[in-house]
């Protein structure tokens, strides 16, 4: 399970929610999911909400920064950042 913690201009997308939880899964019994794998899965249950966080070809859009373990997952690969068990990613708009 992960969950997505959302600033307030983002909860309009989800009922007004503060978090969205979602079942991420790795590429095999193996590997832990991504960030990427979760985000995929936020399509499915809230396609509104992650047409917001990525861009046309499936990035993150330069205005918003995810947190994942306190560090921004752009320092930690990205969509290919692991997330442990019960992860936590903030997502922040960024700062100009």
């Amino acid at each position: 399970m992960v969950v997505f913690v959302l600033p307030s201009a983002l909860r309009r997308w989800v009922s007004g929610r503060t978090e969205v939880k979602v079942f991420a899964v790795g590429a095999d019994r193996d590997s832990p999911p991504t960030l990427g794998s979760a985000l995929d899965m936020l399509r499915r249950t809230h396609p509104l909400l992650e047409e917001r966080l990525r861009d046309d070809y499936g990035r993150i859009r330069r205005h918003i920064s995810m947190i994942v373990c306190g560090e921004n997952a752009r320092g930690l690969g990205g969509l290919d950042c692991a997330l442990p068990p019960g992860a936590e990613v903030y997502v922040l708009p960024a700062l100009a």
